[in-house]
């Protein structure tokens, strides 16, 4: 189930529309009140999610999200206004998976829930992974350091576990972009930086494992 969050209500027909068309099951809300409404009997596969919204806005929503231990990895795609880039980078960093730029065609809608939805399937590789105080389970998207669990957004766990299953590998900014964010990511590695950020500060002490390398990206330190 994909839900729509578009106060525009020939946009958000066009939307559920075209997500019925490509095989899946969508349902529409024109407000957040709707839509919190609708996540207490169902919950989602992903959300596609506009910023402005009457009422609670979709950024304040997204922190909603993530905040929620029940859809912290919830997979959510922001529309923004086109030329909008505060808006566009202020979604990413709350944690938004991706990005769609008003006005979208629905071929690309799709394909961008396509590939958010491919990514955020386990991927098959080993499911336990450690490193120092740090364990990951990932199967179960569960951190923890010193035993004691660590609550990270779906990116700061995807950046997690790129580093520790390629220890003393150097990722520059793009390359984390690709792997993390996708190829039809367009922004700015800033966005790297802020989430590497947020992620070092989660992993309190343990956290110095994350090392960057100058002029070039960041490593999974082999020996801390």
């Amino acid at each position: 189930m994909i839900f729509c969050v578009e106060d525009d209500d020939s946009i958000r027909e066009l939307m559920v529309y075209a997500l019925t068309s490509s095989g899946f099951k969508a349902a529409g809300f024109a407000d957040g009140a709707s839509f919190w409404q609708a996540m207490g009997q169902t919950m989602p596969e992903l959300v596609l999610l506009d910023i402005m919204l009457p009422g609670e806005d979709g950024i304040s929503i997204l922190h909603k999200l993530r905040a929620d231990a029940r859809t912290e990895t919830l997979p959510v795609i922001m529309a923004t206004a086109k030329g909008a880039e505060y808006n566009k980078v202020l979604g990413l960093d709350a944690g938004a998976d991706d990005y769609l730029v008003k006005p979208f065609g629905m071929l690309e809608m799709v394909s961008r829930v396509k590939a958010v939805l491919r990514r955020s399937l386990p991927k098959d590789q080993p499911s336990l992974l450690r490193c120092g105080e740090i364990a990951v389970d990932k199967a179960r998207h569960l951190v923890t350091v010193q035993g004691m669990s660590v609550s990270l957004t779906l990116k700061e766990f995807e950046l997690l576990c790129l580093f520790m299953e390629n220890p003393g590998l150097v990722f520059t900014r793009d390359q984390l972009l690709r792997s993390v964010w996708g190829a039809e990511f367009v922004g700015e590695s800033r966005t790297v930086d802020v989430h590497i950020g947020t992620l070092r500060t989660k992993l309190g002490q343990a956290g110095k494992c994350i090392g960057t390398v100058r002029g070039v990206g960041y490593k999974m330190e082999q020996e801390l």
